[in-house]
């Protein structure tokens, strides 16, 4: 379901007190290889290293009180999200990844007290295994991307943009289910115009998009941003919002991911992982086609 306009007012409400309000960076285009200026907004610097704790810490915040624990799928970023949101609220997470999820977010998500199971095959099959956990052990499964109260949690990104930037200016924001794209644009509707922007590997809210629904696709799991923008199926939320607000979807190859974080480090020495930097590439490698509107990023994650 998605959520409504009070929905996304007390998820504001809810997390201005316990996420970062973080900050935007107005560059020259030429440190990143492009023309004019850029805006990046900074949320690398959130809680848990990505955006994903706004979105995990107010689902668990809205569960359930009688809730004992949670869980939770991810490629990395929304467990260790979910696992920090879990030891804010007092309650215990356990959280499954593919077993080819980087060992840092791994690392992390042990760090912030949870039980990790590793899961053969993708993000999908973590998924599996998660819902079927909860449905075992009574616990409450927090979605990295198709639930109402994790989208209103990201669409917080939306509401600091609108105090941080002009009406008008596009947004590009990276997308792999589509929580973080769905939030923004809900947050900015009618305001600002919000692109999503995927990895070619999967490419699963454009396949949505063309065929006017979810679907599955294949994901080529060499791509260097799959971990965190693997999606196989990009979330009915996302979809909804993106058909409604008639949006675009912009396709990043794996060399110019790479390229635009190498450029993020060696000129601003800032340190993203490949899905934090995808919005940037895409951005970058279809310049051209946004050539005359003044253009904001969102660097999501550097958890690497």
């Amino acid at each position: 379901m998605i959520p409504t306009d009070e929905d996304l007012a007390q998820a504001h409400a809810r997390l201005r007190t316990r996420v970062r309000h973080t900050p935007v960076l107005h560059i020259d285009g030429r440190d990143v290889g492009s023309h004019g200026t850029l805006t990046l907004k900074l949320e690398q610097l959130q809680h848990t290293g990505s955006f994903k704790a706004r979105g995990a810490l107010n689902a668990v915040l809205t569960m359930p009180t009688a809730a004992a624990s949670v869980t939770a799928a991810s490629g990395g970023n929304h467990g260790a999200a979910v696992a920090w949101a879990a030891r804010q609220a007092g309650v215990h997470a356990t959280i499954f990844v593919p077993s080819f999820s980087p060992q840092v977010k791994q690392d992390a998500i042990r760090r912030y007290g949870a039980d990790l199971h590793l899961v053969d095959g993708f993000y999908a099959d973590a998924l599996e295994a998660s819902r079927r956990y909860a449905a075992d052990r009574e616990a409450i499964h927090v979605d990295a991307y198709d639930q109402a109260a994790t989208v209103a949690g990201q669409s917080t990104i939306g509401v600091e943009l609108a105090e941080q930037i002009p009406p008008g200016e596009v947004v590009i924001v990276s997308c792999g289910g589509g929580g973080l794209f769905a939030g923004v644009c809900l947050a900015l509707r009618g305001r600002n115009t919000v692109i999503a922007a995927e990895p070619e590997t999967a490419p699963s809210l454009a396949s949505a998009i063309a065929a006017g629904r979810p679907v599955d696709i294949d994901v080529d799991r060499t791509g260097v941003a799959v971990d965190s923008l693997g999606a196989r199926r990009a979330g009915a939320i996302a979809t909804a919002v993106a058909l409604d607000q008639r949006s675009a979807v912009l396709l990043a190859p794996d060399r110019a991911i790479r390229q635009a974080q190498q450029q993020l480090w060696d000129n601003l020495r800032i340190a993203v992982e490949p899905g934090g930097a995808t919005a940037l590439a895409a951005a970058l490698h279809h310049a051209r086609d946004l050539a005359g509107h003044r253009i904001t990023v969102l660097i999501s994650g550097a958890n690497s």
